[in-house]
């Protein structure tokens, strides 16, 4: 072989090597997701994408089992386990079951957060509250007593009955009742595990055991959806007003059609964008999370952890007649 055919070759060769190395340097972060088909979780996915590919050295891995349920969760971490990679962004279905398995990750060296729904403190470095626990609280029976001035009865419809979010938020509604809203009264907490089906069969389940139900409060974008349309097949529009948190794509209709006066959410496009910016700046930054420590969650903003190593990332939005139209258009 000629010395001009060895340089040519040891120069592919060398182009390849390099090529490879970066590829092989990019990090690769799983967005673990309660269930996947869910309107909420596929738009944080686009905001991870967004951080992804604004971060530059990012492989998504968006995951998550078909049903929200902790053992399918497992099995999906044990799987990334197994894949090695750099980090891992969990909304738990539940906070207590994905200890063992997540502090698993983590002694093989993989970066692990929670979002939205949290994992306890020994199974992950930080967990990113969508907003204020406290604040999502109020708002979801202040969205109900805004429309109901003489009070009256309400229930609510939530997710899995181990969802930390869900659970959190509930108990902080249950605590403002008394001191801001007195003449709400919560008659009863009903589960539909983030599944349209069964959040269907309980929305029926709480119009037939309650007659005098003014509004069905689901801080869920599942159980909301099946609530209103279930008020609206039993036309019960303007008797039981359904509110909660929910996707503006999503829920559109109900408000239009009047089964619904308004719902709020944050923005979970910004949250799957905050998460990865968090995962990636702890697994390749070697950033450290610890009470009061600052740190950076790209566009959005700061965010600074509290002694449990959580942080809140924005209140919630309020969407009605004014507003849902334009905001329909984006998630």
């Amino acid at each position: 072989m000629s010395f001009l055919k060895k340089l040519m070759v040891t120069a592919a060769f060398s182009a390849a090597m390099f090529v490879n190395a970066a590829y092989a340097e990019n990090v690769k972060i799983a967005l673990v997701v309660k269930s996947l088909g869910n309107g909420f979780f596929d738009a944080a996915n686009k905001g991870a994408e967004e951080a992804a590919k604004e971060l530059g050295d990012v492989d998504i891995i968006y995951t998550g089992p078909t049903k929200a349920t902790a053992e399918a969760q497992i099995e999906v971490v044990n799987s990334l386990i197994a894949q090695k990679v750099n980090a891992i962004a969990i909304s738990a279905n539940d906070a207590d079951a994905l200890v063992p398995v997540l502090k698993k990750a983590m002694e093989r060296g993989i970066t692990v957060i929670s979002w939205d729904s949290g994992v306890a403190k020994e199974g992950r470095q930080l967990h990113l509250n969508p907003s204020d626990t406290g604040l999502i609280g109020e708002t979801i029976i202040k969205l109900a007593a805004d429309y109901l001035p003489e009070g009256g009865e309400v229930a609510i419809l939530s997710a899995s009955s181990t969802a930390t979010n869900q659970n959190a938020w509930i108990d902080a509604a249950k605590k403002i009742l008394p001191e801001k809203f007195p003449k709400i009264k919560l008659v009863a907490t009903v589960y539909g595990d983030d599944d349209s089906a069964k959040s269907t069969d309980e929305a029926k389940g709480l119009l037939k055991s309650y007659p005098n139900l003014k509004a069905i409060i689901a801080p869920t974008t599942v159980g909301v959806v099946a609530a209103a349309q279930v008020v609206t097949d039993a036309n019960l529009i303007g008797k039981v007003n359904v509110t909660g948190l929910a996707l503006p794509s999503e829920f559109k209709k109900f408000i239009d059609n009047g089964s619904s006066q308004a719902v709020a959410l944050w923005n979970p496009i910004d949250l799957g964008y905050s998460a990865v910016y968090l995962a990636h700046d702890l697994a390749v930054k070697k950033e450290e999370a610890k009470p009061g420590a600052t740190l950076s969650i790209g566009r959005v903003g700061k965010v600074t952890l509290d002694d449990s190593n959580s942080a809140a990332m924005a209140p919630p939005f309020q969407f009605d007649k004014t507003n849902i139209e334009k905001f329909s258009k984006i998630y």
